[in-house]
């Protein structure tokens, strides 16, 4: 499903740049991921990590298989190693003519393969240096 009018673009449950969703204050706040603040409450309560794999939209996480599954049993984190390399997910997704199709073949896939290393490998000293990345840009 994709809706287009003039330079926004809205596709299922992803977010693209320009999303035609945003308000202007949520397009700033969205574009400096201050809308993020809010899950610092999810971290007090225990609910979410400050790292570990980004809560997937609906539907997503039925189509893990096998080991890919172990990411579930990871707190969903406000940040991670998959949310640094597509830091500019909306813009990437934007330039696509199947964004949809981009994210379900590339992104997503590639997210999975990457929360799993991070599943893996996690340590103290890893989720501090992602932290630290986050935070410096």
């Amino acid at each position: 499903m994709r809706r287009e009018e003039g330079n926004k673009q809205a596709v299922n449950n992803i977010t693209i740049s320009n999303d035609e969703r945003f308000t202007p204050t949520g397009a700033i706040l969205n574009k400096y991921k201050l809308n993020e603040l809010p899950q610092l409450w999810n971290v007090l309560k225990g609910e979410m990590s400050f790292v570990g794999p980004r809560p997937d939209v609906e539907g997503y996480a039925d189509k893990l298989t096998g080991e890919d599954r172990n990411i579930l049993l990871l707190k969903p984190g406000i940040t991670g190693p998959a949310t640094l390399k597509y830091r500019n997910e909306e813009e990437l997704l934007a330039q696509q003519d199947e964004p949809l199709k981009y994210n379900d073949e590339v992104i997503w896939p590639d997210k999975v393969k990457i929360n799993l290393k991070y599943f893996n490998e996690q340590s103290f000293l890893g989720d501090l240096k992602i932290i630290i990345k986050t935070i410096i840009g």
